[in-house]
């Protein structure tokens, strides 16, 4: 169905997605915590903008990781702050790369692309794969909160644009030191080969990026988390096709907030019976995944003493 894990690599990379409003953020927090429970080094990495993860684990969190529990950490991704770095790190290569003459355009087109919807996905990217590099040595399993858009993962996975883009430059390049060097030998002047800078921090993101593609479908685990409703049904079904086509395999799926049966009264009767309606069409639409049901809270999970008590809840990992 989709992509299958070699059993003698372990699943390091764990990625929840699913719509805004489903419960992702608290879920990978609650399993990063089981994680460690579990014997594993662990970094929660979260990309949300609200800093939840910050209140759920009671740590004040940046971008560098902070220690949140016996073997575990815990840091936050800023997309926008990472857009802009990114952009200004390709702004920087460029201007080294490319002739004057183009530079005011391009300046132009970068500026567009900073607020581009695809930059902070690609900004986010690269600093999954920055942080895919720290395992298996600074922490044994890696949990993501927001994994990039099915979109993304999918571009990645194509043979890399990126890497075919860096060839062709570094050919270029070569062709052009070469006559320089020619010219110099000519002139007299032994100048030595200048390592070309930009050449060489491109072709190791273009590396990186295809380590952590083959890692996406050997390491990794992306858990869909879905409440039991139509449109986050449909949207977990456009999901696991486009996982599917990326190669990366899906895990349990979590069906979050389940409401409680309540005989007494006539409203939550009928909100619970609508409810099982849709679990009916989940357990058969997704009967070829495993499925994690997760009860409603009967108050918001705000803290480490909530978080806690779900872990609790969701049980020991099955390993």
């Amino acid at each position: 169905m989709s992509g299958h894990h070699h059993p003698e690599i372990p699943t390091r990379f764990t990625l929840f997605g699913g719509k805004g409003g489903v419960g992702k953020t608290t879920l990978a927090a609650a399993h990063a915590l089981r994680l460690a429970a579990a014997g594993y080094r662990t970094l929660l990495v979260s990309t949300d903008p609200a800093h939840s993860v910050a209140d759920l684990l009671e740590v004040a969190l940046g971008p560098e990781a902070t220690p949140a529990g016996e073997r575990l950490w815990a840091l936050e991704i800023d997309p926008a702050a990472d857009a802009a770095a990114y952009v200004a790190s390709i702004r920087e290569d460029a201007r080294e790369a490319v002739s004057k003459a183009v530079l005011p355009a391009l300046e132009r087109h970068l500026k567009l692309a900073v607020q581009a919807p695809g930059t902070a996905e690609s900004a986010l990217f690269d600093r999954f794969t920055q942080l895919m590099e720290c395992c298996p040595g600074d922490y044994d399993r890696i949990v993501f909160d927001t994994a990039p858009s099915g979109h993304t993962l999918r571009l990645l996975t194509l043979p890399s644009m990126l890497g075919a883009w860096v060839e062709g430059l570094a050919a270029q390049r070569a062709k052009v030191n070469k006559l320089q060097g020619m010219w110099r030998s000519m002139a007299g002047v032994s100048e030595p080969e200048r390592e070309d800078r930009v050449l060489s921090r491109l072709r190791r993101r273009s590396e990186r990026f295809s380590r952590a593609r083959k890692r996406l479908h050997e390491e990794t685990v992306f858990h869909p988390v879905m409440l039991a409703e139509r449109l986050p049904i449909e949207e977990t079904v456009r999901v696991i096709d486009q996982l599917a086509e990326a190669g990366i395999p899906v895990g349990d799926i979590f069906v979050n907030r389940l409401w409680p049966a309540d005989p007494a009264s006539a409203f939550m009767a009928e909100r619970v019976a609508q409810q099982a309606d849709y679990l009916d069409e989940i357990r058969s639409r997704f009967k070829d995944y495993a499925r994690v049901e997760v009860a409603q809270s009967a108050r918001d999970i705000d803290g480490r003493v909530a978080l806690d008590a779900l872990a609790e809840r969701l049980g020991p990992l099955a390993e």
